[in-house]
């Protein structure tokens, strides 16, 4: 079965997500759309052995406004799920 990201709300610059079917090691990056340009900053890691789980991503003051969403790597650097696309304002 496959991996899943979704987006949950984003708050006071927080991106709050859930995952599961996530390997440990997995990291969930941060895309614009419009450019297709995954973001350097932030990455998150999952460090948790359970498959399944939450987490928040606080955005930095260097991300702009526009059209975003959430990609999760696998442990190999290769796309393993995509969230549905959310506005920053």
């Amino acid at each position: 079965m496959k991996p899943v990201i979704s987006f949950v709300e984003i708050e006071n610059r927080v991106i709050s997500a859930t995952y599961r079917r996530m390997m440990v090691r997995a990291k969930v990056v941060l895309v614009e759309k419009a450019s297709g340009r995954q973001l350097p900053d932030p990455v998150t890691t999952i460090a948790s052995p359970v498959p399944v789980g939450a987490v928040r991503i606080r955005l930095p003051d260097t991300v702009k406004p526009g059209t975003y969403f959430l990609k999760a790597l696998n442990g190999h650097g290769e796309d393993a799920a995509q969230s549905a696309d959310f506005e920053i304002a």
